[in-house]
């Protein structure tokens, strides 16, 4: 299994990185710890979490249990050290987390202890930030999206406030590294600057939706992440099962994200279906099973640090497993960025 470094932290991380939000709602705790299992027999050492897991749902009632899933996987098997291990604070507005309590420098130190206790461990190789304060354009909200309400003063002093409160945790020996997630250029430059100007922890990735469907990442951003060394962490690399082609003709595999939400946290359009077949018609003539493809074209995006992906069972990890050494062509690559500018950001 590839290895990079994550950010400049010198932590090294695996290519593929397993999602857990799923570990509680559509997986249960058995299914789950066989998943943990099978990844690391795989080789994949690199594991994504939040407080506010599982979702497909998120209710106040089960907020945290992904995270205590987790944990007892480590209690159980005395394997925490075989991980590194990334956990998520949740921000300002999701009600069933601490009744939508914004991200500050007090809330920092009594969450991540909440989640270290879920999680059985005494520290966190990755803290993220779940989204910003201020707001974000991510899940699909970048089509209203209007910054002219934010109030730059007050998120810069918030920077210093919460840089602060995490070099405390690092000082403890509770954070390795810090990270972002639904984050923008202009923000994760932010932090960057008052890092820098502080001594607090340097953004070391940013955790963004990123996809053949969802590639908002690949102007602004991308030079940002290139030139300050901070590593990708795409979710959603595979549209939500979109780009499986499991919903393509009307189809709706039971108990299937769709089934559960829907219209996929707003992915289902009408311009997405003809965008995914394209992506499938790609896949057919090269002879590639297409969620390998959609992964290793994520993989191999210069920016990308480690590729997220969720299995809600054993059957669709091993799946995933079974294309992770998988290095598209030039040809392949090509063929998608003409799919690309024929159907841009379908959803």
């Amino acid at each position: 299994m590839k290895t990079n470094t994550l950010g400049r932290t010198g932590i090294p991380v695996t290519n593929y990185c397993l999602g857990t939000m799923t570990f509680g709602t559509q997986t249960g705790p058995e299914e789950a710890h066989a998943q943990i299992d099978r990844a690391l027999e795989a080789g994949i050492t690199f594991m994504d979490c939040a407080e506010m897991y599982p979702v497909n749902p998120v209710r106040a009632e089960t907020v945290g249990l992904s995270e205590q899933i987790l944990g007892d996987w480590f209690a159980r098997t005395g394997k925490r050290k075989d991980w590194i291990l990334a956990t998520k604070h949740s921000g300002e507005g999701q009600a069933a987390v601490r009744n939508g309590a914004p991200i500050t420098a007090e809330t920092i130190p009594v969450t991540l202890e909440a989640s270290l206790k879920r999680l059985k461990t005494d520290y966190v190789d990755l803290y993220q930030f779940h989204w910003p304060n201020r707001g974000s354009y991510h899940f699909r909200k970048n089509w209203h999206f209007d910054p002219t309400r934010q109030n730059r003063t007050e998120t810069v002093q918030h920077m210093h406030d919460a840089l602060g409160a995490l070099q405390r945790e690092v000082d403890r020996g509770t954070i390795r590294a810090f990270g972002l997630s639904n984050e923008s250029a202009w923000g994760t430059a932010m932090w960057l600057r008052v890092a820098e100007e502080t001594g607090g922890p340097r953004v070391a990735s940013l955790q963004n939706e990123y996809s053949l469907l969802c590639r908002l990442a690949d102007t602004d951003l991308a030079e940002l992440m290139v030139n300050e060394d901070v590593g990708l962490l795409p979710y959603s690399p595979l549209g939500a099962g979109l780009l499986s082609g499991k919903y393509q003709n009307g189809a709706m595999p039971e108990d299937s994200r769709m089934a559960i939400n829907g219209n996929l946290g707003g992915r289902k359009t009408d311009r997405v279906f003809p965008a995914v077949q394209a992506y499938l018609d790609i896949a057919r003539q090269h002879g590639l099973d297409p969620v390998h493809m959609a992964l290793a074209w994520s993989a191999q995006r210069p920016f990308v640090c480690s590729t997220i992906f969720g299995a809600s069972t054993v059957a669709q990890l091993d799946h995933v497993l079974a294309g992770v050494d998988l290095v598209l062509s030039d040809e392949v690559m090509k063929a998608i960025d003409a799919a690309h500018k024929a159907h841009p950001m379908p959803y």
